[in-house]
């Protein structure tokens, strides 16, 4: 959900992932949480930076909500894509000017320089 706030710049979101290193970390799995926080993802980004990550389990299309109700193995793969896997090492570029944000250690540098404000 981070986007680019560079001065100018229109098209911010999604932020494109240049993949150095992911780590998976396992989080234990809140099917409710999973459930509301589906209809305020935006799907094509979300997936798109899944399949960048390395996980290609995730639909291109999103799936009809009732899914969440009833089909437990795929709240699994979509818990695992949206909140077990990590960018741990890479950048993310901004859409618009290519600018490049620095991940290190998981935690991604957004600071802009002066003349970006």
């Amino acid at each position: 959900m981070l986007s680019s706030n560079i001065k100018g710049v229109t098209n911010g979101f999604p932020l494109k992932i240049q993949v150095e290193k992911v780590v998976e970390k396992q989080v234990e799995i809140n099917h409710d949480f999973l459930r509301n926080i589906f209809p305020k993802i935006d799907w094509k980004a979300f997936s798109d930076a899944s399949r960048i990550m390395g996980y290609d389990e995730m639909p291109e299309e999103p799936p009809e909500p009732s899914v969440l109700e009833s089909n437990v193995e795929f709240l699994g793969k979509f818990h695992h894509a949206l909140l077990e896997l990590h960018l741990e090492e890479g950048a993310l570029l901004c859409p618009e000017t290519g600018r490049k944000f620095p991940v290190n250690k998981g935690i991604p540098n957004m600071l802009l320089l002066e003349d970006e404000v």
